[in-house]
């Protein structure tokens, strides 16, 4: 009988051990979330909301550094103008920054 008690309670011992052993990598994967995925997925939503809200008119700046007004939109591309007569089509993603009205003539 006393082999049974003994087996029994380095049974639970055991049960413990192995869950603390997965402690550190709770942990771990929480710090990520907190620090790295959740505010790249914050982010990708304002990128969302930006893109979604841009109008004709608008004064962006692209992907590749690009200062022009929107001329033409899309569903899909838009279209802006760089220098007087000077028309590209892009994709509406590759817009990153919506600048203030007026930051063309500034610049």
């Amino acid at each position: 009988m006393d082999f049974f008690i003994s087996s029994a309670f380095a049974q639970d011992a055991a049960s413990s051990s192995s869950l603390m052993s997965f402690l550190p990598l709770i942990v771990i994967f929480a710090v990520f979330y907190f620090m790295l995925i959740r505010p790249q997925m914050k982010r990708a939503k304002e990128h969302r909301n930006l893109v979604s809200e841009l109008g004709k008119g608008d004064e962006v700046v692209t992907n590749g550094g690009l200062l022009g007004k929107i001329t033409d939109l899309s569903d899909a591309f838009i279209t802006i103008e760089i220098a007087e007569g000077v028309q590209i089509k892009l994709q509406r993603n590759a817009v990153t920054t919506v600048m203030p009205k007026g930051t063309i003539k500034s610049a």
